[in-house]
């Protein structure tokens, strides 16, 4: 791949990063755990914004962990995957640091940047099980609609993956921040000089990620053999020329 295209498509992801992290870790530290609501539609308001308006520049990641999963299932060479990783967490990065800057003197009252953190009643194991599960929904919507070609429809891919993140944060939220992205947990981390359990931003995304990614491509993106054929009325088309039958 050209250097130009890859670092075209790099900066479409460090926008789309950016844009995510400013909104919703600025959400997060207006509102906290106190209106999860808004919380909630700045999240996914922004992805489904930044999908649809750079997903055809990039594929609209703007996560590392969807990244691992085309990686994972080979649908991005491993040297954009890089260049992607890069531009998503230094996003994320330049977004805290526009925040601080915002609110200056307000890093540790407004919730580190806001940084996810997990609550009182979720030990960090739980979180990571609660931020596999929550990033398994996120990926499996982004191949079910923006990968799989006979699916719901790319047109609409970015308010899908957006209300999936809205949902998610709408579970999720008060018990580990729902973050679902290591880029969107690292740079208020980063920024913000707080790393209380921070493992769990990185292992659970990227383990629902990897699970959801190759689920859906070993299940609905295998080609299957053979393939069904049969008259029109049964609704299958007979093979074209050269095509083989079903025996």
């Amino acid at each position: 791949m050209a250097v130009e295209d890859a670092l075209r498509r790099s900066v479409a992801e460090f926008i789309g990063a950016f844009t995510l992290i400013f909104a919703g870790a600025g959400a997060g530290m207006i509102f906290g755990r106190t209106d999860i609501v808004a919380v909630g539609l700045a999240n996914g308001l922004a992805i489904a914004i930044m999908v649809s308006a750079l997903g055809h520049i990039s594929g609209g990641h703007f996560n590392p962990a969807i990244t691992l999963g085309f990686l994972v299932t080979k649908r991005i060479e491993p040297i954009l995957a890089g260049a992607y990783w890069i531009a998503q967490f230094s996003g994320a990065v330049a977004a805290a640091l526009l925040l601080k800057w915002l609110f200056p003197g307000v890093v540790q009252t407004a919730g580190h940047l806001g940084a996810p953190s997990l609550s009182r009643l979720t030990s960090p194991g739980q979180g990571v099980v609660f931020e596999a599960i929550m990033t398994f929904f996120l990926v499996l919507v982004v191949f079910a609609t923006a990968v799989d070609p006979r699916g719901t429809f790319k047109s609409i891919a970015g308010l899908a993956i957006g209300l999936t993140i809205t949902m998610d944060v709408f579970v999720g939220g008060p018990l580990t921040g729902a973050a679902m992205n290591p880029a969107r947990a690292f740079g208020p981390q980063l920024v913000a000089d707080f790393w209380s359990n921070a493992w769990v931003w990185y292992v659970g995304p990227a383990v629902g990620g990897v699970i959801a990614a190759l689920l859906y491509s070993w299940f609905y993106l295998r080609p299957l053999a053979p393939e069904p054929v049969g008259p029109a009325e049964t609704g299958v088309e007979e093979p074209g020329p050269g095509g083989s039958t079903a025996a």
